[in-house]
């Protein structure tokens, strides 16, 4: 982190030209360019937060009356040459009712685009045509080609998500978590403008100014559209406002009812139900963690120490239809999301918090990194990584044995619990050592062997004895002598 200095300080006093007090309506170009924003949200930073206020009208635009109004194809921003994206705009509704500029940019201008309300085709006495004429826009979502779906989108607070190769949405990405896990503390800084730059066919810069209570920030995401899916090169500047009990870089949110391992948890015939069932994180040692999410009985907290970690993400590792047995909004093609540092993180911890659900509509899953220094009001905190949108089961275990299934249920003894692992990719010759250690519990039987019939699948079977009212922390890995052999699997058995 760095201090702010006086040359940037007189910079943001010019920045502030960028889009005087604010106004939606302002339709004049001026000059832009990253440095401008960040000084922006330097100078922003120095001056008292002012929360965006909720338009009058937001609060009538039901779900009903969001899915009627239909964006009409003819007002799509760009798309107007063979193969390109195109821009459509998302008007004000209860779930987003606070109004975001968006400009567009050009050979280092950037021109606002103003509201107009017949960019939507709405039937009469819906509440998105009476919104008026400068309402403002909710957010925005980057179409395809074809125009059949859309592939990035931004839409309240910092959230934004992205869908995997098979065009199917599922968790979403923020810009930042501040004090996830303390309970009733936790704030939700927004996006309030936007400037949207043509890269390329498939290609979308999406710069945005970020304000909240406590910091403020300039972000850059240079997006894209490729056979494996959307990757965004991301680099931030944030300015803390005032100190920050938990700092969230690179967060990432999702949803877990309930797997194959905590059936009972389900009230739905589905067999499993999640848009991500596992925590992996690539550390700079070379050892891969696996920590598959559960749906706790209480709110969870996970921290894993790590020194400049390679990256992390929160995955849908399971991919099998037979699983899910979802033909309607298909889990198992749901994306897993991947966060890979540009530069050296230093010390910190990447953590994982979830709360209890009992619904798929409700996001209950978040994981994020915390560095170790506290961020200080005044500092200046430069971050930059890459995040990939994508199908792959193991984004990061390569050449490593990867967790495959988790079962859970009743051991041997009356007061014992099982918990079942299988491991892809062991080869039957293959006799690997388990390593296993229990905190919080008493480990009393272990055993492993190739399963029958099943290419490649070797299974770990752990009774345990859980403290009484405690959670068990089980840590467990398949290694030949020192070397790993699989992932490193951390499991809240009682969570």
């Amino acid at each position: 982190m760095t201090q702010i200095d006086r040359r940037a300080m007189i910079a943001a006093t010019g920045a502030a030209l960028l889009f005087p007090d604010m106004l939606l309506a302002q339709t004049k170009a001026t000059a832009f360019s990253w440095e401008r924003l960040v000084a922006l949200a330097q100078g922003q930073a120095r001056t008292p937060y002012r929360e965006t206020p909720h338009h009058p009208g937001a609060a009538k635009v039901d779900y009903d009356a969001l899915h009627g109004a239909r964006f009409r194809d003819d007002r799509t921003l760009w798309g107007d040459l063979p193969g390109d994206t195109g821009i459509r705009f998302f008007p004000l509704s209860a779930n987003a009712a606070q109004p975001v500029s968006i400009a567009i940019v050009e050979k280092g201008r950037a021109t606002p685009l103003r509201y107009d309300p017949n960019m939507f085709d709405a039937p009469a006495g819906n509440a998105v045509a009476a919104l008026g004429p400068d309402a403002g826009f909710a957010g925005f979502r980057i179409m395809n080609a074809k125009r059949d779906g859309d592939w990035l989108s931004f839409l309240g607070a910092s959230y934004f998500r992205a869908p995997s190769p098979q065009k199917q949405f599922g968790l979403s990405a923020r810009a930042i978590a501040i004090n996830t896990s303390l309970p009733g503390k936790e704030e939700f800084p927004r996006f309030t403008h936007f400037w949207l730059e043509r890269a390329g066919a498939s290609s979308v810069t999406v710069y945005a100014l970020m304000d909240g209570a406590s910091i403020t920030g300039a972000y850059r995401f240079v997006s894209s559209l490729g056979p494996d899916g959307v990757r965004q090169d991301v680099t931030a500047a944030l300015f803390p406002r005032r100190p920050i009990e938990e700092l969230g870089l690179m967060p990432m949110t999702s949803m877990f009812w309930y797997d194959q391992a905590n059936r009972t948890q389900g009230t739905d015939w589905r067999p499993e139900i999640h848009d991500s069932d596992l925590l992996s994180i690539a550390s700079a040692d070379g050892n891969v963690h696996a920590r598959p999410i559960v749906n706790p009985s209480a709110p969870h907290f996970s921290a894993f120490k790590e020194v400049s970690p390679k990256g992390f993400g929160l995955l849908q590792r399971d991919r099998n239809f037979d699983h899910y047995q979802d033909d309607g909004v298909f889990y198992d093609r749901r994306p897993s999301l991947w966060a890979t540092p540009t530069s050296p993180l230093g010390a910190g911890q990447v953590r994982l918090y979830a709360f209890p659900t009992d619904s798929e509509y409700t996001d209950n899953v978040a994981g994020y990194w915390t560095p170790e220094a506290p961020p200080r009001p005044g500092a200046r905190i430069d971050i930059g990584y890459r995040l990939d949108w994508t199908a792959a089961r193991a984004p990061a275990s390569s050449g490593l044995a990867i967790v495959e299934n988790v079962w859970r249920g009743r051991g041997d003894k009356p007061d014992a619990e099982r918990l079942v692992i299988d491991f892809a990719g062991v080869s039957a010759d293959n006799k690997p050592d388990i390593w296993a250690d229990v905190s919080g519990g008493t480990l009393l039987k272990q055993a492993g062997y190739p399963v029958l019939g099943q290419d490649r699948l070797f299974r770990v079977i752990l009774d345990i004895s859980r403290n009484q009212g405690k959670t068990a922390d089980i840590r467990l890995q398949l290694r030949s002598g020192n070397r790993a052999f699989s992932e490193y699997v951390h499991y809240p058995l009682g969570a």
